[in-house]
């Protein structure tokens, strides 16, 4: 090789180098400002959280809101424990004039609506000076409705989707799908009746039974609940029972009549002129900050970060 083309490689060579240093730096600059990015967002967002926490120092009388919102399950923003929380935090505010459940929510869990239920029933006990007020929107039918039962009042639009006062518990069969494939089920179980309702075994009568058992049982604490919070109502409106205690929905405006629900309001009208305090302040609380930041943030964050790792150059377009 001649001496011009060694100087000629080692030239390239250099240049690659210094090309690959510069790319390294880049990526190292991308996470650097990924990272910074995130904390500024955390920041602020931890400053936008303390300014809409309530004060009890300049907020003067108000009406409390918290909402219920989509399905009723232990892990969801409506579970009984994030719910009764800020209904507990409503109730022992200072210049709390009245509770407003802001339920928008098709239901969900028998074991969270009944603890949020039965919870309200106690607070309500305890602090009878501060009326609770359910106003179903778009609506609030089984599990959601189980809740409205215990406030002292239910209000609704006239469109609202109301009731479903009914249990629902199933699955599906596959033992004829299984046979045309050719499959064959092994199970092992230990307790004659641990595979339950298997969806690959053929139905059994004792079972079914038994299961039919449990969900009249729930249905009939359903019942029990809402003839509680709703029973006055319900027994004016001489309705059928039979009927109404089915799963069938109903609208608003037909819900009244039934004794489901006792007035047409939205939470603005409800405070204005029930509860009499126009000013409300939202109880309801939230989900752990950082989770809400990392599932806002958190898919364009990675992404950044992973290309950089990966050493891959993401071209804005």
């Amino acid at each position: 090789m001649s001496e011009e083309n060694a100087e000629r490689e080692a030239l390239v060579e250099l240049l690659k180098e210094n090309l690959r240093e510069q790319r390294r730096a880049r990526r190292w600059r991308l996470i650097f400002r990924s990272v910074v990015l995130a904390l500024v967002v955390l920041g602020v967002a931890l400053l936008a959280r303390t300014g809409l926490s309530p004060s009890q120092d300049d907020t003067g009388p108000h009406t409390a809101e918290v909402a219920i919102k989509g399905p009723i399950m232990a892990d969801s923003p409506a579970s009984a424990d994030r719910v009764l929380q800020g209904v507990e935090r409503a109730f022992e505010a200072d210049n709390v004039e009245g509770i407003v459940l802001r339920i928008n929510s098709p239901g969900g869990s028998a074991v969270q609506a009944r603890q949020i239920y039965q919870e309200l029933r106690r607070l309500r006990e305890t602090h009878e000076d501060t009326p609770v007020y359910a106003v179903i929107e778009d609506i609030g039918a089984s599990g959601a409705y189980y809740v409205a039962a215990g406030a002292d009042k239910i209000f609704v639009n006239e469109s609202s989707i109301v009731g479903s006062i009914g249990v629902i518990m199933g699955g599906f069969g596959f033992q004829e799908a299984m046979k045309k494939l050719g499959i064959e089920r092994r199970l092992y179980t230990a307790g004659e009746n641990k595979a339950l309702l298997d969806p690959f075994s053929p139905e059994d009568e004792a079972e079914v039974e038994h299961v039919q058992a449990m969900v009249d049982e729930i249905h009939g604490q359903f019942i029990a609940a809402v003839r509680q919070g709703r029973g006055e109502a319900i027994e004016a409106a001489e309705v059928d029972e039979e009927r109404l205690f089915s799963g069938l929905v109903w609208t608003g405006s037909r819900s009244l009549e039934l004794g489901l629900a006792d007035e047409l309001g939205s939470a603005r009208s409800v405070a204005r002129d029930v509860i009499g305090a126009e000013k409300r302040v939202d109880y309801t609380v939230q989900g752990n900050l950082v989770s809400q930041f990392a599932d806002r943030f958190g898919t364009a964050f990675g992404r950044g970060v992973f290309e950089t790792l990966l050493g891959l150059e993401y071209q804005p377009r």
